[in-house]
């Protein structure tokens, strides 16, 4: 039996959230703790070091952009959250070509990085007009 959410025009719930806000945080967490975990060779030191600072600069950018005061300061936020999300799916995508036993552990982690890229990009398309 599928509850409805009767506030969104009785669209079926899932277990997917729906908060951008929410996703991102949850996300930025994600990659943080998988850096924690990652081996800490001279190459992913470099690799830690990247993706760190771009999800981190997601996370935040995407909190300016949720407590922006214009669409023109909303409209900057989200794009640069979109660049940081493309350069946190580059570098998740290399650290999993080159750390094997990770690969599969990451898998999910590179979907929602992607599902995230997409739906920040469609907003930043919207805002345009």
């Amino acid at each position: 039996m599928t509850k409805t959410n009767t506030i969104n025009t009785q669209l079926p719930i899932s277990k997917k959230e729906f908060d951008i806000h929410k996703r991102i945080f949850n996300f930025v967490v994600r990659v943080l703790k998988l850096t924690k975990a990652l081996p800490k060779t001279q190459q992913n030191l470099i690799f830690i070091n990247q993706i760190t600072r771009s999800v981190t600069s997601m996370g935040a950018n995407d909190q300016e952009a949720d407590g922006s005061m214009s669409r023109k300061e909303f409209f900057h936020s989200m794009t640069i959250v979109k660049k940081e999300t493309k350069e946190t799916n580059y570098w998740l995508r290399v650290i999993s070509e080159l750390n094997g036993g990770f690969k599969k552990r990451m898998e999910d982690l590179i979907k929602e990085g992607e599902e995230i890229e997409a739906i920040v990009s469609s907003i930043v398309e919207k805002s345009k007009n």
